[in-house]
C-alpha cells in the first residue's frame, strides 16, 4: 500500500465567456451556474485563479454570480472596435503567461468549446501543465476535446436530484447535524472515486471537504476529532475503515454504501 497521500492540483481557470454565452443562448433549459464548474474543479484540487473573458457590458446578468464566486472579470472591448477574436488572444496571453511564470500552477482548465484554443492546449502540455477542457455539448469542437487531458461537458456536471441521505431519522437538532456530518462525508468520497483515487486517505477526504466548503469543522457537528467522525461513520455502517501501520495508523477509507 502506498502510503502517501495524493497530492492536490493547482488549478488555473480561463472562460472564454462569449464562446459560453452563445452556446445557451436560444436554450431555455440551459441556465448558467458558475458554482457547478468550481465544484467539480474543487474536487480535483485548490482553484488558484479564476478569469472570465469577455464584452461584460452585453452579459451584465451573469456579473452578479461571477463576483461572488470570486471570478475575476477581464473587459474585453466590443467586436466592431477590437475584432473578433480579441477575447481569445486575451486569454491565450494570459494562460502562456502563468504556465512560464507560475511554476506551483499545474492544472490549466479552459471553458470554451472553441478550436482556436487547440494550440494553447498543445503548449500547455508541452510545459508539461495538465490540461482540463470544459464546453457546452452542443457548442464544443471535437478538435478541442479529443486534444485535451481531460474533457467535461457542462450539462453532465449538473447534478441530479437527490433525496437527502437520512441517517438517524428522529427529527433532532443532533440527528440533523450528523445527518449533515455524514452527506459531506460521503459527498466528498463520492468525489475522490470520480477521480480515481485508488487509495481514500482520510486526509484526503477531508481536505475535498474544506476545499468545498472551507469553514467545514468536525467540532461545529459534535466530533472531536475527523478520525471520530469516521469511526461514527463505520459505526453506522455507512463506510469500512482501517488503519494503514506504514503512515503512522492514519484512517483509510476501504468500502463505501452509498443509499
Amino acid at each position: 500500500m502506498n502510503s502517501k497521500p495524493q497530492s492536490e492540483a493547482r488549478i488555473a481557470l480561463f472562460a472564454d465567456f462569449e464562446n459560453i454565452a452563445l452556446g445557451l443562448k436560444g436554450n431555455k433549459k440551459k441556465e448558467f451556474k458558475i458554482d457547478i464548474v468550481l465544484s467539480r474543479l474543487l474536487e480535483k484540487g485548490r482553484i488558484i485563479v479564476k478569469r472570465a473573458y469577455a464584452d461584460w457590458t452585453r452579459y451584465s446578468e451573469f456579473r452578479e454570480d461571477l463576483h461572488e464566486s470570486a471570478i475575476e472579470l477581464i473587459e474585453i472591448p466590443k467586436r466592431s472596435q477590437a475584432g473578433k477574436n480579441s477575447a481569445d488572444v486575451r486569454l491565450v496571453v494570459d494562460a502562456l503567461d502563468l504556465c512560464y511564470t507560475k511554476d506551483h500552477l499545474d492544472t490549466f482548465v479552459i471553458f470554451s468549446g472553441d478550436s482556436d484554443f487547440s494550440p494553447l492546449v498543445s503548449k500547455l502540455k508541452e510545459n508539461n501543465k495538465s490540461v482540463i477542457g470544459i464546453g457546452l455539448s452542443g457548442s464544443t469542437s471535437k478538435l478541442l476535446s479529443e486534444n485535451c487531458d481531460e474533457f467535461l461537458y457542462y450539462e453532465e456536471l449538473i447534478p441530479e436530484r437527490k433525496t437527502s441521505r437520512k441517517r438517524s431519522g428522529r427529527g433532532t437538532k443532533k440527528a440533523s447535524k450528523q445527518d449533515e456530518a455524514f452527506e459531506l462525508l460521503l459527498d466528498a468520497i463520492e468525489a475522490l472515486l470520480r477521480e480515481n483515487r485508488d487509495i481514500l486517505w482520510s486526509s484526503a477526504i477531508k481536505d475535498t471537504i474544506k476545499r468545498k466548503r472551507p469553514s467545514f469543522n468536525e467540532g461545529a457537528f459534535g466530533y472531536r476529532t475527523f478520525s471520530a467522525l469516521l469511526e461514527d461513520a463505520a459505526e453506522k455502517g455507512l463506510i469500512t475503515i482501517t488503519r494503514d501501520d506504514q503512515s503512522g495508523g492514519t484512517y483509510v477509507v476501504t468500502e463505501v454504501r452509498f443509499s
